[in-house]
């Protein structure tokens, strides 16, 4: 069976289909063949319900037009290992080829509980009658698109796909008929988020985990200086392919990483829905105090890749397996095409980078105070405390990325005895005063500032950035410089120094411990750039560590 573009498939088939030029040969009869992507809702439940005899190659309709190999294989990536795919387009309809036929069998068996979506559309899925996908490597298959998604599935399966397939016959399956369980073991897996370049926020975790199986609860809190969510599903099965498949894996390209586990809780206990937690089983609940700031929901900040921003970082094309980036496919690609991203941003993340921040004191705080905390996550360019209300201030980021990052870390932070509030401001740019206007020193410009720790494009600053923590890291410390005269440079400025380690390795950098975050707070505006030597300028942060 070789005519010219052929693609040879052994049974016959309901799917005698063509796409531009390329046949899909077989020997079934002409009124088996389905090219109608507006089939009636009847058909489409006909066929549903019609999942024929197990085979390795899955049968996927009403694809949308834009769907690629890569979102494809992602459908059946956590089942098994992937060994082919075809995507007709112009019919909305794919195959996909699944190494063993346990795995096809748990992935038809999976989704007959659960929709399965692509870019927000229902698609069907069912067995193929052909045994064996084959495609003529002069053409489909052999197209780089392809070719770059199979690569990619393997590198994934070989680390996470395995695990799977043994279990695949029953814990994939939704648990009593796919009703839901509210709690039982290993239902609920804890994440905890290393490297959070961006803000994370519930909507995105949920538009992840969602694609494993019914998401019943999420809680998500910072603990140990580091952000983590409790994830709970109704089966064991979604939770173990979730698990399995996410655990490693980047949300962003080089960063945001998952880290997940089984966590001892069988149920979660959910008592508002907002930006911290949500029962989707009972929307009704209130919002709470969690409500204040819907900034952080769908509504609002999402992360600044979704849009381009043009932050200098590496784009999120892809996860990251075993540190390299996987581009154009991965179980957490989200880009600006993704549907659950496009459902989420709705109203369009706004590009600020003018930040509202209120509740200061106003005896102790000044533009250079403001200026050096909030350089922490990002390059300040501009603060100006309000005249009529020096409780208040707006400070202008470089980039809209780096004005969530601080709202995210600093929102309701102590800084000299008063719970700062931080939001996006409405306005687009910090106006400096005009020549005669009152303003006793209140703006400042910092656009020049040598002090920016993040004006080189891919600055490593960007992989050490922590919320505020009673532990500081120095660094820049001068080879003459010990630990007495750190110590001594701190307890003058009236710190009390609780604990203190230099790097055993590079006694540039030090940790010191505070008291307290207040404290921290205090000493990172006080010591950032303290004069060490002729030539060395000390440099403090957050550290995630502790002495």
């Amino acid at each position: 069976m070789s005519l010219g573009t052929l693609f040879a498939l052994n049974r016959g088939s309901d799917e005698l289909l063509s796409q531009s030029g390329v046949t899909v040969m077989a020997p079934a009869a002409p009124h088996h063949a389905d090219n109608n992507n507006q089939d009636s809702a009847a058909k489409k439940v006909k066929l549903e319900q019609n999942v024929g005899k197990p085979s390795r190659v899955i049968h996927i309709r009403n694809i949308p037009n834009e769907t690629t190999e890569a979102e494809i294989i992602q459908l059946g990536l956590p089942f098994g290992r992937v060994t082919n795919v075809l995507v007709l387009k112009g019919k909305n309809q794919a195959f996909l080829e699944m190494a063993e036929e346990i795995s096809a069998v748990a992935m038809v068996a999976y989704f007959g509980g659960c929709v399965a979506q692509l870019r927000g559309r229902a698609v069907y899925v069912q067995f193929s009658n052909h045994k064996e996908l084959k495609t003529d490597q002069t053409h489909s298959n052999a197209s780089a698109s392809a070719q770059a998604a199979l690569q990619a599935a393997q590198a994934i399966s070989n680390t996470a796909g395995a695990a799977l397939v043994a279990g695949a016959g029953t814990a994939l399956q939704p648990a009593n008929g796919g009703t839901e369980i509210q709690g039982g073991p290993n239902t609920v897996l804890r994440v905890i988020i290393e490297h959070m370049l961006y803000p994370i926020v519930l909507d995105v975790l949920y538009s992840i985990f969602q694609r494993y199986g019914k998401v019943l609860k999420i809680v998500t809190f910072t603990k140990n200086n580091s952000f983590q969510a409790l994830i709970q599903y109704p089966d064991t099965g979604s939770a173990q392919m979730a698990k399995t498949a996410l655990d490693g894996q980047n949300i962003y390209n080089g960063c945001c990483t998952l880290r997940i586990d089984y966590s001892k809780m069988t149920c979660l206990n959910v008592k508002y829905n907002n930006d911290k937690s949500r029962d989707y089983t009972n929307p009704t609940l209130p919002s709470g105090d969690g409500d204040t700031h819907q900034l952080l929901t769908s509504g609002g900040v999402l992360a600044p890749p979704f849009l381009g921003l043009g932050s200098g970082l590496a784009s999120p094309y892809g996860v990251g397996v075993g540190g390299v980036g996987l581009p154009a496919f991965g179980a957490l690609t989200l880009t600006p095409a993704s549907p659950a991203l496009r459902a989420l941003a709705a109203p369009p993340l706004p590009l600020a980078t003018v930040l509202l921040v209120s509740n200061l004191n106003e005896e102790m705080v000044t533009p250079d105070a403001l200026f050096t905390l909030f350089g922490v996550y990002g390059d300040v360019q501009r603060v100006k405390i309000l005249y009529n209300k020096k409780d208040s201030a707006l400070i202008q980021m470089a980039e809209p990325h780096q004005a969530h990052l601080a709202m995210t870390h600093m929102d309701k932070l102590r800084v000299f005895g008063k719970a700062m509030r931080v939001m996006l401001s409405k306005h687009q740019t910090v106006q400096l005063p005009k020549e005669g206007q009152p303003d006793a020193g209140l703006t400042r410009d910092y656009s020049q500032s040598p002090l920016h720790r993040f004006k080189k494009p891919g600055s490593k600053n960007y992989q050490n950035i922590y919320p505020p923590s009673a532990t500081l890291h120095l660094s820049n410390i001068p080879a003459t410089v010990s630990e007495d005269d750190i110590k001594d440079a701190f307890t003058k400025r009236g710190f009390t120094i609780k604990a203190f380690k230099f790097f055993p390795k590079d006694r540039k950098m030090a940790l010191v411990q505070l008291p307290s975050i207040d404290d921290a707070v205090a000493a990172l505006i006080k010591m950032h750039n303290y004069q060490l030597s002729e030539s060395n300028h000390l440099r403090v942060s957050f550290s995630k560590s502790s002495i």
